[in-house]
Order: structure tokens, then sequence, then C-alpha cells
């Protein structure tokens, strides 16, 4: 197994070859047409203006599980839907006290975001039920797949949702926050969707996580390591955590641009773009010295009601989010947002109002699993070189529970969240046949 680098996010040197492409065809390439149709049934039922659209706990993601439920039930496949509505699937139900394995991703997505994100772990884990019942093999360990519900926090501010649900970790808050198009809260989209809205208020773990033997989640790559290292799959070492604020405000004093000079005004603008340099600044710094950051403004806005060429903005709004693979990392970058925030209100004469932080630990996945997935992309004749993810998954949650956690990247082509992510089919089938490889050897 190839060592993953103690710092950063890189994947090794700059200098460092691309790998020869695999000639052999992967085991499971008679796949090739489940795996396409049940990608092109995906996108035709969430198609948007662009790309698709499946919103967490929404008539979307609704639409999906019921479509993969179908095609499970089809090929003889046992179903159920857990107490957070998440889609299970099984060769045959099992017993209750039963260790089984793990394997899920997520359904939604971005809006107006590509297909493949998170989908392609539900497939994969789908197709290797499907091959089981159809060659008649049965694991000595069950395997259950799992579709999880809200895994993108676009929707509510908030991430993992269906995760968080299961192991008693979704926070009262989250549970109370709004839908970005509906208004409606995530309890009330979680109740129509079937979910045990009381039980999961009582933040009661709806999952044993102790029969779990151990979860596996295979999903795009997000970055471009693997195109640039010409790598078709890739264990995956460990996982950023994350801080996010969905917004934050910055409160000043409306005026006319002509008439205020610089020493009387209070500008949100001002103040915000001065904010985000800071944090830029304090960003370069921590690299400088070998840390893990990255940060993002994904929304900045003056209020649309009031804003003019010709008015000083009184008020501007901003989200705000830090992923590092270290704890203290992310409460560095925390204390430091803070820190600026008051010393622009005295120099500024502004002020800043925080919503509730939404936190994620990071991740760090199993050795062992690590390995298992690096014997099976040797056996399938592949390259090995395990990468980390700078992206979430819900495999994080399950990790940071104790379960030994394990994660298969397939390459893709022009990152994520947006219509134009492109991963090959062949690459895809190549991922089934590593995890196929990983969860029936396991149980040898």
């Amino acid at each position: 197994m190839m060592n993953a680098p103690a710092h950063g996010m890189g994947t090794g040197p700059r200098s460092m070859a691309p790998h020869p492409v695999p000639q052999t065809d992967p085991s499971l390439a008679h796949l090739t047409g489940d795996a396409a149709r049940l990608f092109k049934e995906l996108e035709d039922l969430s198609k948007d203006k662009s790309g698709v659209s499946r919103a967490s706990y929404g008539p979307g993601e609704c639409r999906a599980f019921d479509m993969i439920e179908e095609f499970a039930r089809s090929e003889g496949l046992h179903t159920s839907r857990d107490a957070a509505a998440n889609l299970v699937i099984e060769l045959e139900e099992s017993a209750h006290d039963q260790e089984y394995i793990l394997v899920g991703s997520h359904l939604d997505s971005v809006p107006q975001g590509g297909n493949y994100d998170g989908a392609a772990g539900v497939i994969a884990g789908l197709l290797c039920l499907v091959e089981m019942k159809r060659t008649g093999f049965k694991p000595e360990i069950p395997v259950r797949v799992i579709a999880l519900r809200g895994e993108e926090s676009a929707w509510f501010g908030a991430c993992y949702l269906g995760s968080k649900a299961l192991l008693g970790k979704l926070d009262e808050s989250e549970q109370e926050l709004t839908q970005r198009d509906d208004g409606r809260t995530l309890r009330e989209h979680m109740a129509d969707c079937g979910a045990e809205v009381s039980r999961i208020a009582a933040r009661e773990k709806l999952i044993d996580t102790s029969r779990i033997k151990a979860f596996f989640e295979l999903h795009i790559e997000q970055g471009p390591v693997m195109i640039a290292r010409n790598l078709p799959v890739a264990a995956v070492t460990g996982i950023r955590g994350n801080i996010r604020h969905r917004r934050i405000s910055c409160i000043g004093e409306a005026g006319h641009s002509g008439a205020v000079p610089r020493w009387l005004r209070h500008d949100a603008v001002f103040a915000t773009s001065e904010l985000i340099t800071r944090i830029d600044d304090h960003w370069t710094t921590i690299l400088q010295h070998g840390g893990d950051l990255v940060a993002t403004c994904g929304i900045l806005s003056t209020d649309p009601q009031h804003h003019a060429m010709s008015r000083i903005p009184g008020e501007v709004t901003l989200s705000f989010e830090a992923r590092s693979q270290y704890e203290h990392t992310l409460a560095a970058i925390e204390a430091l947002l803070h820190s600026e925030c008051a010393t622009i209100t005295y120099e500024r004469k502004v002020k800043f109002e925080f919503d509730r932080p939404v936190k994620t630990p990071p991740a760090v996945l199993d050795e062992n699993l690590i390995e298992r997935i690096n014997n099976a992309c040797m056996e399938e004749g592949l390259p090995v070189e395990a990468i980390p993810s700078g992206a979430g998954h819900d495999a994080s949650l399950f990790a940071n529970a104790g379960v030994p956690t394990g994660m298969i990247f397939v390459r893709n082509r022009n990152g994520s969240h947006n219509p134009e992510e492109d991963m090959e089919m062949d690459d895809f089938i190549r991922g089934i046949s590593v995890l196929y490889r990983t969860i029936t050897e396991f149980n040898l």
C-alpha cells in the first residue's frame, strides 16, 4: 500500500509520471449496460434547465429513490425504508441481530448539478447485489446497500442529513432549517418522506453500528488529481471536516454615495471585502506553514430591494465555509474569523451577526480497508495509489461513529457539483469491480 502524505492534500511529488492505462477489461464488464441504463433513467427523471436537480428530502430525491427501488425489486432484491427514510437494499431480509457490510452513498444533488455525484455509489452497490443475485453467490457476511437522504448542504444549509438522523446526530437547530425554495423546515420535509421525526428529534440512534462490520462508499473524485495521475480507481485515505455558516450579516448604514465622506461611512461592502481579504491572508499563512485548509464564500450579496449604484450599502450577507483534515486548523480559522470581524467592527463602524455554525469533524479511514481496496485494484490490473478527499462524504459520519470505513474514488473530469461531471463508464465498471472484490473477499 502506498503511504498517504503526512501533510496537506497532495498525492505526492508533482514530478511523478502518470500511471500507464490498464489494458485488461474489468471483471464485471458485463454490467455496463445495466449501469448506463440506470444513470440514463436517473438523469431523465431529474433534468433541470442545466444538469439535474434532486432536492434533499424533496420530490426529485424521492423519484430517484423510487426508481432505484423499483429496479432492485425487479431483480428479486429485498428493499425497505429505515426510520430516517433512507432506502435499504439486500439480497434477502437479514436477521435483526446479524452482522453485515454496508455499502452506500446519496441520491440528492446540488441545484443544476451533475448526475454522478453520490448516485454512482448507490448504483455501484446495487449492481454488486445484482451480480450476487444473478450468479447465486451468497456472501458469508450479508451485504446491505443504503441510499442515504440529504447529503448535499445546498438545500437546507446542512449536510449528511440522512446519515446524521440515522446516527442520532441531527441537531434540533438543523431540523428547523428551512428549504431554500419553499421555506418549509427540514422536519416537515422529513415527515413528508416517512421519516420518524419524533425519534429523530429525540436524537435516538436509529441503527446499531456495532453490527456493521464495514462501511464502503464509492464516489466520483471531485478534484483533478486522478485525471492528472491517470488513475481510473483509487482508495481514499481520509476526508476533510468543515465548519459552515449559511448566513453572516454585515450591517452598516445606508447613505448617498456622493454625500458621505469616507470617514463618516459605515459601508457594509467595503467591510465585508476587508474581512474576506484578511481571511485569505490567514489562509495563505496556514498553507505556508504546511497546514491544510480551503475556504470559500459561496454566497455574497447586498439586498436586491435596496442596492443601487448611487447608494452606500447598509447590509451584506455572505456564507462562509472552511475545510481541513485537522480539527485544530478548523478551530483556528473560526477564531480568526471572529477576531477579524471584531477588528473591522471597530475600524469601520459596522457589526457582524452570525447564524449558528454547522460543523463536521475530519475523518480518517480504516487502514485495513484501504489495504483491501488497494489489493483489489492490483487484482483488477489497476495502478495503486491512495489519495485523500477534499470534499465531505457520508462515509465520514460512519468513520467518526466508530465503524471501519473505506472509500473508493472513480476518475471524473471537470470536477463536481456542476453539469459537466464526466465519468467514463469503463472507469465506473472498474470501480464496481474493485468494490465487488473488496466486499466479497472480505468474507474469506
